[in-house]
């Protein structure tokens, strides 16, 4: 009889001479894919109990499997399974452990199944995990987000295009912007969910098996909710995985539009938060500082998650049908994916719950040193018959004279604004005070008072509904 070469692999009856060291310590997955580790656990307890149920194994072989199972999770959860790089992955650390426990009966339980099938089940039980609870994560930033927004309502701030002032904005409005970008991550997740959560689990190697399995039982158990209807399709799909990491980068990026514009906000140019201690950090050098270091570092975590969506591309562009080893690539991308996601969200969410203070008096100052009435100047002329375009040129030149003057338009006296056209009345004053220009912009989905206390009773819907 052959006897197998010391270190000896699962496999390894096929070789006349172990791996090499090195090699062993490349081709080995177990410093990472321990993650997979309950998901793992899980899964062959499905498969164990459907091999039981279809007289592949009997019952008692079949529970010894699903109790000497449960038995290493108990384990694991404790500390006291850990197994080291000779192991090469928690798929055989999980086999070779099972046999010590329950004798030769563990040697029965991968019985219809491949190392191929089984990884793309762990993976992706794992992920429908992460993404319930990154929708969960959402959810609690979009509840700071309300709440932020219900308190200033009638806060007023610079609305800006190419960074340059634009219009004065309800605080509220700008901060709803951010519910709704994440509303759309939530329902982009709940997209991939769809993906994500379908069985490979059955389809073997590449081909299926000969054994009288039955996947929709381990599916059911599994609760998966459909079954790759190709084998090939199954253990080679990293579709969902893609998705996954595009949505991830979304979502990274709204969170990092949110962390410059707390970065600018924050900064003594703008001036329109304060950084509370519980967030921000200070200088090694210079006593006076208060770094924004949360929404920094969001902002560069944004490169590395997408990053690892270029890499997954990547990954799969040349490979052929069906498993390739180049698929364990795939876990590191996917597990830094997620665990940087998830902090991203945790810490804006307390950045926005305890480590920013909006300055109202200066966002008054703000809206109130500018010209960005300007549009609601022409838009009054044009309320009064003057063709919009003529309105528009007119405002532009009393733009540009109140500038070389030095005066606002609210510095105009209405001698010189009747010199402009004989329309102006001394209801002009009103028509561009701030305040009334935010509430007058009360179309579907403006900034105007109403239409936003109406987007904050739509969005508390949303949140109680999810």
């Amino acid at each position: 009889m052959h006897t197998p070469p010391a270190s000896a692999q699962t496999w390894s009856h096929r070789f006349d001479t172990a791996l090499h060291p090195a090699i062993a310590q490349f081709n080995a997955s177990i410093g990472f894919d321990m993650t997979l580790i309950e998901y793992d656990l899980t899964g062959s307890q499905a498969h164990a109990k459907m091999l039981a149920k279809t007289g592949i194994i009997s019952p008692d072989e079949g529970e010894t499997l699903v109790k000497g199972l449960e038995t290493i999770r108990q384990d694991y959860r404790q500390g006291q399974f850990r197994p080291s790089i000779e192991a090469e992955d928690v798929h055989f650390a999980v086999e070779r452990r099972l046999t010590e426990l329950v004798g030769e009966v563990g040697k029965k339980l991968h019985t219809g199944r491949s190392r191929n099938d089984q990884v793309g089940t762990d993976i992706r039980l794992y992920l429908r995990d992460q993404i319930i609870r990154l929708r969960q994560q959402l959810k609690q930033l979009q509840a700071v987000l309300l709440s932020l927004a219900a308190q200033h309502i009638d806060t007023l701030i610079p609305g800006y295009t190419h960074l340059q002032r634009a219009q004065p904005l309800s605080l509220a409005h700008h901060l709803l912007a951010y519910f709704e970008m994440a509303q759309r991550d939530w329902e982009r997740l709940g997209d991939v969910m769809a993906r994500v959560n379908v069985s490979p689990l059955g389809c073997g190697a590449l081909a299926g098996t000969t054994f009288p399995i039955d996947r929709h039982y381990t599916a059911e158990l599994l609760g998966f909710g459909g079954l790759y209807a190709n084998s090939l399709d199954g253990v080679s799909d990293r579709d969902f995985a893609i998705e996954f990491a595009a949505a991830a980068s979304v979502i990274m990026v709204h969170l990092s539009r949110l962390g410059e514009e707390i970065i600018l906000w924050a900064s003594d140019e703008f001036g329109f938060v304060r950084l509370n201690d519980s967030c921000s950090t200070g200088s090694s050098i210079m006593p006076q500082k208060k770094n924004p270091d949360v929404p920094e570092l969001v902002r560069g975590k944004t490169g590395r998650v997408f990053g690892h969506l270029q890499g997954l591309l990547t990954l799969m562009k040349g490979l052929p049908l069906a498993y390739n080893k180049d698929l364990q690539e795939d876990k590191e991308a996917l597990f830094d994916t997620v665990a940087t996601v998830q902090g991203c969200l945790e810490a804006m969410t307390l950045l926005l719950q305890q480590g920013i203070a909006f300055r109202p008096q200066r966002l008054q100052q703000a809206v109130s040193s500018d010209f960005s009435n300007a549009t609601d100047v022409a838009d009054y002329l044009a309320a009064k018959g003057v063709p919009f375009r003529e309105a528009y040129d007119l405002v532009g030149q009393v733009v540009k004279t109140s500038l070389a003057a030095g005066k606002l338009l609210k510095d105009l006296s209405l001698e010189e604004w009747q010199q402009i056209h004989p329309a102006f009345e001394a209801d002009i004053y009103d028509a561009i005070a701030p305040q009334q220009v935010v509430a007058a912009r009360n179309s579907y989905g403006g900034t105007g008072f109403e239409q936003v206390r109406h987007a904050l009773q739509v969005a508390r819907r949303q949140l109680e509904q999810a």
